[in-house]
């Protein structure tokens, strides 16, 4: 019987090319079940232990030990563990531990033999979906080719070395005619692990399909001269691609292009015929943005690094061109950049600048207590707030024309009173501001008297009064006593 279980596994290996471990695995599940059916009045658990050298196995009916206090769900192959300690005292045996005891075999019959065959059908699909998974699974996020076999419920099905992968329909490009019989090249987006087996999931649309098809069409990109910076895509419409490379000799733009356009019209052909810009990278974001929005030509830009955001501007008339179809331009110029770009006609540009240079002045003018012509000539030198005045150089403020040394000390000195102001106020916390006793809130000594006298002590007791209440305790009129109770109040401003 022994030689015969082996000259079975061999066979079947063989035949099925898989590994002799799973037909051996195979023939111990089947086994085990055989001596389960056995004892057909009891539902214990067995274990089929087979010599892989000789083709002798060994059968252990198993106990799971559980704790004394847990409830049996299965009595035939569960034991407490106070019993297990009666029953067998010299394994010394704790909850959680299992114990064999060796049975008689099951013969390898006519049972044995069918339960083996299912085993063994249902153990090789296993292996072959394992097998296939484990084929693609390192492949994923590469460039795959395959052969269009059919349409299923508007997705197509690939044929990919033997397998079949799945072109969602949201993954095709649109209007592209997928016919049975085509060979087209895709971007292995996922490999999914599922009961049928292994799902390949192709995309037609992902940018890195454009990566990959210039990485395999310019050698001087799969060879690591060019390096790809990025890429963003309106699937069969339009597309770009930026490129740099460290070596001078090299045209990264003029390489992607190719002869003649040969290397970018193969990728085009492969895309649907998807128009494509290439574009010189720039470590310069205005440079790099500038370059991205081409056919566009930008006349003047700004940039805002807090918030990554540009805003550019172009003649009036070549505003359509720039923001593109639906603003197609202006979309992927800003996915393949990762800024948010603003398209302005230039009379918008300058009239926003302008804006913002006003609101500047202002707020210049009020942070330093100055006129709006000295805020002018600041902020035309380039001293554009309270902090680039304070930290500025006195020469340098004392080379604007209009300014004397009497009027940049003043200015200095007032910007780092409000730079120091501003500190302490960000440095305070609302609710310890409000606890200040009356006395330290720089009002006038009369009045503080008659408030004390009211029962009031702190801050807070003075930012809960209402103006008419004030007004009573005080003497004072509305205006006055509106403007103390704001000033109490501020912190709680500040907090919200």
């Amino acid at each position: 019987m022994a030689k015969e279980l082996l000259a079975i596994v061999e066979v079947v290996a063989n035949e099925k090319d898989v590994d002799r471990s799973v037909i051996f695995s195979a023939l111990e599940a089947a086994l085990a079940a055989a001596t389960r059916k056995r004892h057909h009045d009891e539902d214990i658990e067995a274990r089929v232990s087979i010599n892989t050298r000789t083709g002798e196995y060994e059968t252990y009916r198993v106990w799971q030990i559980v704790d004394d206090e847990a409830i049996l769900e299965n009595p035939d192959a569960e034991i407490r563990e106070s019993v297990a300690e009666i029953e067998w005292p010299e394994e010394n045996l704790k909850a959680g531990d299992v114990y064999e005891i060796k049975i008689d075999n099951e013969p390898f019959g006519r049972i044995s033999a069918m339960q083996a065959k299912q085993i063994i059908i249902q153990k090789l699909r296993e292996a072959e979906r394992e097998k296939v998974y484990q084929q693609f699974i390192d492949k994923e996020g590469e460039l795959v080719h395959g052969i269009v076999r059919r349409h299923e419920r508007r997705n197509a099905i690939v044929d990919i070395g033997g397998v079949e992968g799945t072109i969602l329909r949201e993954d095709m490009i649109p209007r592209e005619p997928l016919r049975s019989g085509d060979r087209i090249r895709g971007y292995l987006a996922k490999v999914n692990r599922e009961l049928k087996g292994p799902q390949l999931q192709i995309s037609r649309v992902a940018p890195e399909l454009l990566t990959e098809l210039f990485t395999l069409e310019v050698p001087e990109i799969n060879m690591g001269n060019i390096e790809i910076m990025g890429a963003a895509r309106a699937p069969g419409i339009r597309s770009k691609i930026a490129v740099r490379t460290f070596d001078p000799r090299i045209d990264p733009v003029g390489a992607c292009v190719g002869m003649r356009g040969s290397r970018v019209q193969a990728v085009m052909n492969e895309l649907n015929g998807e128009s494509i810009d290439i574009v010189l990278w720039d470590e310069d974001p205005q440079t790099y943005v500038c370059k991205a929005m081409a056919p566009a030509n930008i006349t003047h830009s700004r940039v805002d690094m807090d918030k990554k955001m540009i805003d550019i501007a172009v003649v009036e008339e070549k505003l359509p061109q720039a923001v593109g179809k639906g603003g197609q331009n202006v979309r992927l110029a800003s996915e393949l950049t990762g800024w948010q770009i603003n398209v302005l006609s230039e009379e918008e540009f300058h009239a926003q600048v302008e804006a913002e240079q006003d609101a500047q002045e202002a707020a210049l003018a009020t942070q330093l207590d100055i006129e709006e012509e000295v805020a002018v000539e600041l902020n035309a030198a380039g001293f554009t707030s309270a902090d680039a005045v304070a930290y500025a150089d006195r020469e340098d403020l004392l080379a604007i024309e209009a300014f004397d040394e009497d009027l940049v000390d003043a200015l200095l000195e007032r910007a780092t009173d409000f730079l120091l102001t501003q500190a302490f106020v960000a440095d305070n916390d609302p609710e310890e501001e409000m606890q200040t006793p009356i006395e330290e809130m720089g009002l006038d000594e009369a009045l503080v008297e008659q408030l004390t006298a009211a029962g009031l002590s702190i801050q807070e007791d003075v930012a809960e009064l209402a103006v008419d209440e004030l007004t009573t305790l005080s003497g004072l009129d509305e205006k006055q006593a509106s403007a103390i109770i704001l000033q109490a109040r501020e912190p709680w401003f500040r907090q919200s």
